[in-house]
């Protein structure tokens, strides 16, 4: 008996809490909140901070921008040049990196102490606790393969959602490693059907535009999440009045992947309607 509870107290201490999160992704189970560009309201936006914080509020996804330097280096900018976020000027494709590693990230235009992170930075503090929305900015077939191998090199093609504009390019990227899950964007109810010719599609973002009930429950019944933003209109309304953005977004009730700039409120939101663990 001793032996048993001691080998079940060992099987949970290796659990983490992605392995929670997968569970809940795979089995459809309650809705997954993912915070768009990290916690950018409360620490500079796409800083390691705003994504410790992610992990601190229980956030499942955290979505992140990937470009690459001049000199090849992969890192973690929203935008083209780094002229909004940082202390510096430039572009970011155009700065190598020793450059880019003396800047310190802004906040409500402000310099920090915090700097921007390589992607490698981010898989460091993230392994075993959060799935990661990669939203790819960089054009090159190499930086796509530094990408994947820094994911294979750290053992965690479970936590990646690759996000792809172009449904097309899901062979190329499963050619490059089969084990990243991708997220195709379908920008109307005829790339949903084109993009379920494809095996294994356990997410797919959709625009709230073309929601169709029937639509959705069959993507679910077929093993993928359906992604939705929150972000600009849902989040403005819920911003103006609590829960009125929310409850308007889940009147489509298939929706079970939501991407917001609110992530704490719609944490809370979610808890209370017991659609969260």
């Amino acid at each position: 008996m001793l032996f048993c509870l001691f080998l079940d107290f060992e099987i949970q201490a290796q659990t983490t809490r992605v392995d929670s999160i997968l569970i809940d992704f795979h089995d459809n189970k309650n809705v997954l909140v993912a915070s768009h560009r990290a916690a950018h309201q409360e620490y500079p936006e796409n800083s390691i901070k705003a994504i410790e914080e992610c992990i601190r509020l229980g956030v499942d996804i955290v979505e992140l921008d990937i470009r690459q330097t001049k000199d090849g280096e992969i890192i973690i900018m929203h935008d083209s040049t780094v002229d909004r976020t940082t202390n510096g000027k430039g572009k970011v494709d155009e700065l190598n990196w020793n450059y880019l590693q003396n800047l310190n990230l802004l906040f409500k235009e402000k310099e920090t102490s915090e700097k921007i992170p390589s992607f490698e930075d981010v898989l460091k503090v993230t392994k075993g606790k959060i799935l990661i929305d990669v939203d790819f900015k960089a054009s090159s077939v190499d930086a796509i393969s530094k990408t994947y191998a820094l994911i294979k090199e750290y053992g965690m093609e479970d936590q990646i959602l690759f996000y792809l504009y172009d449904y097309e390019k899901i062979p190329l990227l499963r050619n490059i490693n089969s084990k990243v899950k991708i997220m195709p964007r379908a920008y109307s109810k005829r790339d949903v059907k084109r993009i379920f010719k494809y095996d294994s599609i356990y997410i797919t973002h959709i625009d709230a535009g073309f929601y169709k009930a029937t639509l959705m429950e069959k993507m679910i019944q077929q093993g993928s999440r359906v992604w939705i933003n929150s972000l600009g209109k849902y989040d403005d309304m819920e911003k103006n009045k609590k829960n009125s953005g929310f409850d308007r977004l889940l009147e489509k009730r298939y929706v079970n992947v939501i991407q917001t700039d609110l992530p704490e409120e719609l944490l809370s939101y979610l808890k209370q309607k017991n659609l969260h663990r």
